[in-house]
């Protein structure tokens, strides 16, 4: 039998003798008597913290699991620091969800909690994506919101993105407060519970509108949509939230001959068609490229359940499609928008764009080559709306995203947007077809001109908490014993982000890191290539990312610098393996 730390029973009979319902209870002490005690530790051993996505995590009972009960405690301990922090005032906070199991049962607590300290909730009627959230906290002047949402994670989990008044989620040093107010709470029975009627106002359905009028805005070739007006666009929300903003956002840019996946067009947090609700997985996407297909489709789209991140597949020439990953479409959307401002005659030097560290380096290279400031910030979309936050009034931001499929035009909203993001890619396609070119024609030209970069990840799940521990030693292993070569290539720098230091290795030397300190460590090699290392903020895995590059004279050799960049990377991740 598993030998239980006190401290873990304790937690388990704190929660048994608090005011908790009864079928709680019940599972509780399922837990207790259970021979196996793994279900046990791996609910109570901790409590579920803040990553970069807010608090996530497992549906059940316990500390450390998904429940009205820590979402009550999150809440309150939200509350409680609003409170602090606006002390006096008219607080107002905004709510939606997407469409995962117990969502509206979440969001019911969590406005309950907000409305029973006194504080006002804008509250949206319906289900609507996390954009949406986002500019509605700016819109209505709240203080803060809430998402609740598991993104795209497996239909097990969910949870709660907790979002700041500039409409991004919270960071530094609210996300460390917020925590240190949460563990103030130790009892379910230190949460106020009853909801206040008269606190809470609902966000209806013409609130749509006024995000889509400026959604349409961000327009830039407005004629070369009309030209391919009828183009035939797929779009899946994968059983989410955004099933109506998506098309809505197509039709207010023109395009008129959108084609909905009807058997993952209604939400349903039992994702039922899909082994796992996220575009970037391959499978997610089958239904929708069997449309595509069938309606010879120029573009296919997909979004995950809350809205936030989006996939792209274009025709690949061969009768079927390609699947562009989260650093093609962003290489591809920054190229478009820095083209067309420059067109335009907006370029005046106080432009920017932001990404992250282990998003590709070819953004960076594509904004130099347009004159145009491109930060780097650490994993998280909260890290870029604070960029955009720190340099409002001084310098206009284009756009920015990271890997994992997410993308920001504008700054209205503050976190990556896959309603814009699909109208926007949509719109790079009609217009480059106008000119003849396909989407692999301009990736080419792009590789010409920047160098043909190429990326992969792998993601390793360790679960529980005895994975924790082993993602945590992976890492300390890195850091005791730097690897001096890498499938016979030499590694020439490391970044410590950790420790906040960059070492020279060919130099022997060591100079500081400008940048809040994150569990990331990079490793450049001498052939240029980059492999970052971090655990996921917001699941139980450990990632590798993969960067190789080299020149691309002309496009009659894309295919074979194509395989070697492939090897390359075949080669660094046997290295991992």
């Amino acid at each position: 039998m598993t030998t239980v730390d006190p401290i873990i029973l304790a937690k388990a009979e704190n929660w048994l003798n608090s005011n908790i319902d009864l079928k709680s209870k019940e599972e509780i002490r399922a837990l207790l008597l259970a021979e196996d005690k793994t279900e046990l530790i791996d609910s109570f051993y901790r409590d579920l913290e803040f990553g970069t996505g807010g608090l996530r995590g497992i549906m059940g009972v316990g500390s450390n699991r998904m429940n009205v009960y820590t979402i009550g405690m999150a809440t309150q301990g939200l509350a409680n620091y609003l409170l602090k922090c606006f002390p006096g005032e008219d607080i107002s906070v905004a709510i939606t969800h997407d469409c995962r199991i117990n969502n509206t049962l979440f969001a019911d607590t969590t406005a309950n909690v907000f409305s029973a300290n006194g504080i006002r909730v804008k509250y949206f009627r319906e289900l609507r994506p996390t954009p949406m959230l986002s500019f509605a906290i700016r819109h209505f002047g709240c203080k803060s919101g809430v998402m609740v949402t598991a993104s795209h994670n497996p239909k097990e989990y969910n949870g709660y993105k907790a979002y700041w008044e500039d409409g991004g989620q919270v960071v530094a040093p609210h996300d460390t407060n917020i925590i240190n107010e949460v563990q103030k709470i130790t009892s379910v029975d230190d949460v106020k519970w009853e909801r206040n009627e008269a606190l809470i106002e609902f966000i209806e359905e013409d609130f749509d509108l006024i995000y889509l009028n400026l959604v349409k805005k961000l327009s830039l070739s407005p004629n070369e949509i009309m030209v391919q007006k009828d183009m035939p666009v797929v779009f899946s929300p994968i059983h989410g939230a955004s099933g109506k903003m998506v098309p809505a956002a197509l039709k207010v840019f023109g395009f008129e001959n959108i084609h909905i996946v009807k058997e993952q067009e209604h939400p349903d947090g039992n994702f039922p068609t899909v082994i796992y609700p996220n575009p970037e997985e391959a499978e997610a996407l089958d239904m929708s490229l069997e449309l595509g297909k069938k309606v010879n489709a120029e573009l296919v789209l997909a979004c995950d359940p809350d809205g936030d991140r989006y996939a792209a597949c274009v025709p690949d020439g061969k009768g079927g499609f390609e699947l562009l990953n989260g650093n093609q479409t962003g290489a591809l959307l920054t190229y478009y928008l820095l083209s067309k401002w420059r067109e335009y005659g907006r370029l005046t030097g106080e432009e920017f764009m932001v990404n992250t560290i282990v998003t590709t380096e070819l953004i960076d290279e594509i904004c130099k080559g347009f004159g145009v400031t491109c930060y780097s910030v650490l994993t998280g979309f909260k890290n870029i709306a604070n960029v955009i936050l720190g340099l409002e009034g001084k310098k206009q931001f284009i756009g920015g995203g990271e890997e994992s499929y997410g993308y920001l035009v504008g700054d209205f909203v503050r976190d990556k947007d896959g309603v814009s993001a699909c109208a926007m890619v949509a719109e790079l396609v009609a217009y480059y077809k106008t000119k003849g070119k396909s989407v692999q024609d301009v990736l080419a030209e792009i590789y010409m001109q920047y160098g043909f970069y190429k990326e992969s990840l792998i993601s390793v799940t360790k679960k529980g908490k005895d994975g924790a521990e082993q993602i945590q030693a992976l890492m300390a292993g890195f850091r005791a014993n730097k690897p001096s070569e890498m499938n016979g290539i030499k590694v020439v720098k490391i970044v410590d982000v950790k420790e906040s230091k960059v070492y020279d290795i060919l130099n022997g030397t060591e100079t500081p890191l400008e940048l809040e300190k994150s569990n990331v460590i990079q490793f450049y090699l001498e052939d240029g290539s980059k492999i970052s290392a971090r655990p996921s903020g917001t699941e139980p895995k450990i990632k590798y990312y993969f960067s190789v590059n080299e020149p691309l004279p002309n496009a009659e050799a894309y295919g074979k610098v194509s395989e070697n960049l492939d090897r390359k990377i075949l080669g660094l991740k046997a290295y991992f393996a």
